[in-house]
């Protein structure tokens, strides 16, 4: 690939603002020496006004999103996006949330370009487990652990019964939610079958992959490899 190109699929600007920004001397390779357009160095030595090059395509990204943020910038408001670097809106191939997280929900969020992961962890047949943290308006009543787990109850709305949904109650108005699908605005809605409502929604697991105690609300992080490995290290149905 040409280092016009990749400069313009990274978001950087376009073909033609990568053309000039070559021509004025502002790409190099790590020892500062200009790079011309047909010259494309290993991607890690590449510099463009002395800072590294954003990681290349496959790129996956973990999130502890905020409240107030929505996932799709057809929605109104601030959305994910405003989070990452701004350039990252104009990547080729596009980085998109891997499954949505509503406005007000917290937590976990992961986010790539690569389509075949994006849809191997939401596909149903992967059973990746998503782990929630609900706080609720009113006491649990007791009937919640049942109705989550019968595998019958219908939303409102729906036809198909939820699949069983483990929960695990913290205190009097605090519990966790294991979800082995996404429905919208699943755990809101199963709670409000339940005559309660949620007061504060955050995801804290998908699969095997916990959202890190380093990583805090609005900050982000490429994922490692041994953390992309996690994700189907739990993938189960109980």
């Amino acid at each position: 690939m040409k280092l016009v190109k990749l400069l313009a699929n990274l978001g950087y600007g376009s073909r033609k603002d990568m053309q000039r920004l070559i021509r004025y001397g502002a790409v190099t390779d790590a020892s500062g020496r200009v790079l011309g357009e047909n010259e494309v160095p290993p991607h890690e030595e590449i510099r463009v006004r002395g800072e590294a090059l954003d990681p290349a395509a496959p790129l996956t990204l973990i999130l502890n999103k905020p409240a107030g943020y929505t996932c799709s910038t057809e929605d109104p408001g601030e959305t994910i996006y405003e989070l990452l670097p701004p350039r990252f809106a104009s990547r080729n191939p596009s980085i998109n949330p891997v499954g949505r997280l509503d406005k007000e929900t917290t937590g976990l969020l992961l986010l790539t370009d690569d389509g075949k992961l994006l849809h191997r962890i939401i596909h149903p047949k992967s059973h990746c487990r998503k782990v929630y943290h609900a706080t609720l308006d009113r006491p649990l009543s007791g009937k919640e652990t049942e109705l989550f787990a019968s595998g019958t109850l219908v939303l409102n709305g729906e036809s198909k019964p939820l699949l069983p949904a483990p929960l695990e109650v913290l205190g009097e108005k605090e519990a966790l939610v294991t979800l082995h699908e996404g429905r919208y605005h699943q755990v809101r809605r199963m709670f409000a079958a339940a005559e309660n409502h949620v007061v504060s929604l955050r995801r804290l697991s998908i699969g095997g992959l916990s959202l890190p105690t380093d990583l805090a609300e609005g900050e982000w992080r490429e994922l490692a490899p041994d953390e992309l490995d996690a994700i189907f290290a739990i993938a189960d149905i109980g």
